[in-house]
Order: C-alpha cells, then sequence, then structure tokens
C-alpha cells in the first residue's frame, strides 16, 4: 500500500514567503503609493519633482502638455537628471531613479545636498509613475547634450543614449512623457479642473516662476506667474465660493523664516494669508514644500495654535468675553479661510501620497512664526480686532447653545464618577477623551500632561478581570469595571440589545498601556470586556487604542538640521529612523538610543508629545467591521476562556511560528 501525506491548502512554508523585487510591490499594490481613482497623482509626481528645481531656485519655467494620445508630458528648465553612472550601483542614474524604489536625490536635506528643501522624501515618487505607466519616455538636457531612455511597464526599453546639442542648441532641464496604464486607475482621464488648480497653486507658491498647461487637442494654454500671489490667490478662491462674504477685517498676511538661531534649522518657516468670513464656504488650503496636504496636518494644527492663542490674548486683555463663555480654538478657526506654505527641512508624511504631514515639529513652527504679528497686529487695530472678537465669540455662544440642547435631553440622575477618575471640564461628548491608563505612575504623568479640557484620566491598578464568561450582572462585583462603566456613563449590554447611549460621557475611550508584552496583554482585557459587555459602543467607534512609543532616539545636530528627539513606535520604525540617520551622514554611534520600560518612564511633557496630543499622537479605532458574529464568538471563546487550554495550546502549535516574540 502506498500512503500519500496531505497537504492543507493553507500550508505555510519557507515556499509561501515571496520577495517582491523591484517595482513589483507598486504593480501588485497601487493603492499603497498612488490615488487609483485617475492618473492624475502619478503625473503630480513628475510636476512635483520639477516644482522642487524651482523651489531651489534651478528653475523658472514647468510646462505641462495633455497630449491628444492621452499622455502627459512635463518639462521643466532645471538642472537635469544626472545621468553618469551611480559610484556604486554602476548604472546610469537616470535609469535607478525611475527603475528603484527608495532611490533619489532629496535624503541628504543637509549642507550641501542636492535639495535643503523639497516634498520628496523617500525616493519613490517618479519610479512609481514609471510602474503604472505603459510607457514612459525620459529625456534630460544636461552638459551640453541630449540624454534619452524610454521605459514601458516600469522596465528599461531603450538603453540611455547621448548625442551632443546640435548648433544654437541650448537648454538645460528634464522632459517626462508619461502614458498611465489604465489596468491600474478607475478612469484614465485626467480630471481637468483638478490639474489647473495643481499648477495654478504651484504658481502662487513659487514667486516669479512660470507654469503653463497646454491641451494639445484643442490648442488651448493657460500660463499663471505671480510676484507675490497667497493674498490674490486666496481672495480670487473666496470669490469663487457661494455665498461667502467679505473678510470681517482687512486680510492678515506675512511670512517668516528661521536664521538657524531658534531650534529651527535654517530657512524653515511659514508665509501665510488668513481671512474671516461671517458667512458662505471657507477656503482652506495648505502646503509643505509646495506639496499640497489636502488632509492638513501638524502645519494647519500650528496655524490653529497660533490664531487661538493671539485673538484669545486680545480678547483677554480688553475684557471683552462674557461671563460663563470660554473660548476654544475651533470658536476662533471656524470661520477661517487660508492658504498656508510651509517649509519644513526634513517633512514626515503620512503615507506616500503626502496628504498629511506628521512632523511634530512643525506646530511649535508655525504657531510661533503666526501668533507674534497677529497679536500685535490686532492691538495696533483695536476696532478691527473687536469686529473679529465679536465673531469669535458669536461662534462660541452658538457652540454651547447647541450643546444645552443636548444636556437637556439627558436624564437628571446622575451616578456618582469613580473617585480616582479625573475628569475633564468640557461637556461636548463628541470632542470628550477617556483614557484608561495602565499604573498609577503612568496616570500621574497623564493627569499632568493631558489637556484638562477634553481629556480625562481613568488609572488602572494591575490587571482587569478577563470579563469574557462573567456574566452581567456580576460584572460590578469588579472594582475596576465598576468604574469604568460608571466613568463611561453606558451600562453594560449584548450584541443585540439596545442600550441607552444618551449617557454617554467620552466620544473616545482610549486605552493606554505599555508599549511591551503585558500592555499588550492589558489592551486584549479591555478589549475583550467591550467586545463582551459593551459591544454597541465598539460597533459605533467609540473605542481607540493609543499607541505610545517603544523607543526614543537622541540625533545630534547636523548640517543645518538642529539636535532632535524622534520617537519609534516599535522595532520596525526604529531602524527606518537608524537607517535615515545613516542616510543624512551620521555614523553609527553617533545617535544614542533609549528604551522605555513602561508609560510610568515617561514625563507629562513626553506623553502628551507622543500619546495624547491630537496633532501628534497614533490613536487606532477599533470597530466591528463586517464580522461572522458567532464564529468570532467561537474563536474569541478558544482564546479567552477558561477551560479552552487545550483548544488554546493545539491553535498555538498551529499558528504560533507566525508571531513575533517580544521576551
Amino acid at each position: 500500500m502506498v500512503t500519500t501525506k496531505k497537504t492543507s491548502p493553507k500550508g505555510y512554508s519557507e515556499a509561501s514567503i515571496r520577495v517582491l523585487k523591484g517595482l513589483e510591490p507598486v504593480k501588485q499594490r497601487p493603492g499603497m503609493y498612488t490615488r487609483t481613482e485617475s492618473p492624475l497623482h502619478i503625473v503630480q509626481e513628475a510636476i512635483d519633482n520639477a516644482s522642487d528645481e524651482a523651489l531651489g531656485g534651478f528653475a523658472t519655467h514647468i510646462q505641462v502638455i495633455v497630449n491628444v494620445d492621452g499622455s502627459v508630458t512635463v518639462d521643466d528648465d532645471g538642472r537635469g537628471i544626472p545621468v553618469g553612472l551611480h559610484p556604486e550601483e554602476g548604472a546610469p542614474v537616470v535609469e535607478i531613479v525611475f527603475t528603484r524604489l527608495h532611490a533619489g536625490g532629496k535624503f541628504d536635506k543637509g549642507s550641501g545636498g542636492a535639495y535643503s528643501f523639497s516634498g520628496g522624501l523617500h525616493g519613490v515618487g517618479v519610479s512609481v509613475t514609471n510602474a503604472l505607466s505603459k510607457r514612459l519616455d525620459v529625456t534630460v538636457y544636461r552638459d551640453g547634450a541630449v540624454h534619452e531612455i524610454r521605459f514601458a511597464d516600469g522596465e528599461v526599453e531603450k538603453a540611455l543614449s547621448s548625442r551632443p546639442f546640435e548648433r544654437g542648441e541650448k537648454r538645460s532641464g528634464t522632459r517626462l512623457s508619461i502614458w498611465p496604464n489604465p489596468k491600474y486607475f478607475d478612469s484614465q482621464a485626467i480630471p481637468l479642473p483638478e490639474l489647473q488648480r495643481l499648477l495654478r497653486s504651484k504658481a502662487v507658491l513659487l514667486p516669479g516662476v512660470k507654469v503653463t498647461l497646454t491641451l494639445a487637442k484643442t490648442g488651448e494654454s493657460q500660463t499663471w506667474q505671480y510676484a507675490d500671489g497667497l493674498r490674490g490667490y486666496l481672495m480670487e478662491s473666496l470669490a469663487q465660493e457661494r455665498g461667502s462674504s467679505e473678510p470681517v477685517i482687512p486680510v492678515y498676511e506675512g511670512q517668516s523664516y528661521s536664521n538657524g538661531s531658534d531650534n529651527f534649522a535654517e530657512g524653515e518657516g511659514a508665509s501665510w494669508v488668513v481671512a474671516w468670513t461671517e458667512e458662505g464656504n471657507v477656503v482652506r488650503e495648505s502646503y509643505v514644500n509646495l506639496i499640497p496636504t489636502s488632509a492638513g496636518g501638524t502645519h494647519e494644527s500650528g496655524l490653529r495654535e497660533g490664531l487661538f492663542n493671539a485673538v484669545k490674548s486680545f480678547i483677554d486683555m480688553h475684557g471683552l468675553l462674557p461671563k460663563g463663555v470660554k473660548l476654544l480654538p475651533e470658536d476662533v478657526f471656524a470661520r477661517v479661510s487660508f492658504v498656508l506654505s510651509t517649509k519644513v527641512l526634513d517633512p514626515q508624511f503620512q503615507g506616500q501620497i503626502k496628504e498629511r504631514l506628521n512632523s511634530r515639529d512643525a506646530v511649535r513652527l508655525v504657531s510661533s512664526y503666526t501668533r507674534p504679528a497677529l497679536e500685535l497686529w490686532l492691538n495696533e487695530h483695536v476696532e478691527s480686532g473687536k469686529k473679529l472678537a465679536e465673531l469669535v465669540i458669536s461662534q462660541a455662544q452658538t457652540r454651547l447653545k447647541a450643546l444645552q440642547k443636548v444636556e437637556k435631553k439627558k436624564s437628571s440622575g446622575v451616578a456618582v464618577l469613580p473617585g480616582k477618575l479625573t475628569d475633564c471640564e468640557s461637556d461636548d461628548v463628541s470632542r470628550n477623551e477617556l483614557f484608561l491608563v495602565e499604573g498609577d505612575s503612568a496616570g500621574g504623568s497623564a493627569k499632568a500632561g493631558r489637556d484638562k479640557e477634553f481629556q480625562a484620566i481613568l488609572p488602572l491598578r494591575g490587571k482587569v478581570l478577563n470579563a469574557w464568561e462573567t456574566e452581567r450582572e456580576r460584572l460590578f462585583a469588579n472594582n475596576e469595571i465598576h468604574d469604568i462603566a460608571v466613568a463611561i456613563g453606558v451600562d453594560p449590554h449584548g450584541v443585540d440589545d439596545t442600550p441607552d447611549l444618551s449617557g454617554l460621557r467620552y466620544g473616545r475611550i482610549c486605552i493606554l498601556s505599555d508599549a511591551d508584552v503585558d500592555g499588550s496583554h492589558i489592551q486584549v482585557l479591555l478589549l475583550t470586556l467591550f467586545f463582551r459587555h459593551f459591544p454597541k459602543l465598539m460597533d459605533r467607534g467609540h473605542i481607540y487604542i493609543a499607541r505610545p512609543p517603544l523607543y526614543r532616539v537622541d540625533a545630534p545636530a547636523r548640517g543645518k538640521k538642529p539636535a532632535q528627539k524622534v520617537y519609534a513606535l516599535d522595532e520596525g520604525e526604529l531602524e527606518a529612523i537608524e537607517d535615515k540617520l545613516r542616510k543624512e551622514g551620521l555614523r553609527d554611534g553617533a545617535w544614542t538610543i533609549s528604551r522605555f520600560k513602561g508609560l510610568g518612564e515617561m514625563n507629562a511633557e513626553q506623553l502628551w508629545d507622543t500619546t495624547m496630543n491630537p496633532d501628534t499622537r497614533r490613536l487606532f479605532p477599533v470597530t466591528l467591521g463586517e464580522l461572522d458574529w458567532a464564529a468570532t464568538v467561537a474563536r474569541m471563546t478558544m482564546l479567552m476562556g477558561k477551560g479552552e487550554a487545550q483548544a488554546r495550546r493545539a491553535w498555538l502549535e498551529e499558528h504560533g511560528n507566525e508571531a513575533e516574540a517580544d521576551i
């Protein structure tokens, strides 16, 4: 008899691991690297490179041509991409730039780097353009010669060739012609209004630089060039918005850049223009090194902070605030329109498409430059300041009236809150946050570091009870669970129940534990509690996990960049930070690494900056999503049930090799 060994269709072996090479990761998961609604973003990558040349003062004209066959040409008169052999790779640099991820000229932001300020960070941009294009032609005008190379589906189709300039031919720069591959995009068409808006904004942000768009099919051409365009651009945009009124006070505009003596790198700073209007839609656009950040980020938070502090200082100085009214940043920001252009030496973006800036220092950078000038202007123009104060106070009173309507609907009976709960001052449930903090020492840092206006702290002593098999009637026998339920204001319930959520006191309930194995265990126990006994809170998106860092890296000053502290969530981020420091020219050992053993080791300022500040923290929402409830309950019973040790052991033996243990 011949016996055959059965293999599981879900077998996991060495052969299961696939290594993606070259540009394969982009082709496999294009949505990780670009927007896939249309090819606009892969064209924008080329436009951004041309803009970086202009930002550095090397280009004066950017031309974009939408060709008859659907391809797009981007041409600049900058320095031209280098075409010689790379000293380490032995291949033409222009080939490496378009065929290798994480290869580019913008890693070295210090003195002597090719680009001090640029939107490029990862060395990924135009290689993504190449990967997602059927064809890409590159022509470089440099060093008295014309250099050409052609790619197809991300691979070199026609090797680099060069010829000297013909008589009378003289120029420098780079010309790209891009044929997007339609299989990667929902629509092959470039949305023309968005392209026009992008190019106009580049011209606004690059004073003196000419930007031209030509439609080959119709022969139409548009040119934008502004000597000083932020103010005109905002007013033009406001005029196009339906219902927008005239600004309440004269437009607030300014710019300020560091000379290197204020803990910012030389050249870092911002230019801005701000208008307050009483009615209509607002216009808000922000940029970092000319890259549009449609999802905002820390530079917008800095503007918000600077404007709020300046206006609040004026109102306090002149005693204009009515009794019982407390100003919040959103009262000042609600009717603001702005264009903000920030220069950051080493920008940290969220994701490759760079829609949101994450650099922590950008909050302080923009705030410290925007506040003083506005504060001075308001106190020099008191009547205009009072008009603005009226608008801001009116926004605060409208907000408070809306809250009072909600409060009247709540029942008058209120449970006695736990004594160890440090509550917040605000009654705005949508804004309020409760942090369930592991340990009293960490709770102390959290209390000292929080924003007491909207953040509450409930310290937890020791491990929370595993409540998976605890009957609902017996939950309150456990002090920790009792305190959590009373603080939240919602009674335990089942998945099919319709609990009364009108007593909910916090829009966000955040689990904050150490970034180690014990902290993960506490997260699991609390998530088990909410999944089993408060499922509606999880289903409605009220449950979050705060992610404190595990490491702090202290890097010395280098070039134009001052000394800094950088935080890493885990080993992966730590390796990425160290790799980046090496690329910036630091030798191994030049920086120091500290590992936080627990939240209690962080002081209040560190905990706020890394974990609690809404502008700079990592807060992960936990929701139920589309799940098979019965199957999930069965799996949870196997994992958390007291009598399931044998089933757990078998499951761990089968899947244990898939876990990375932090022991």
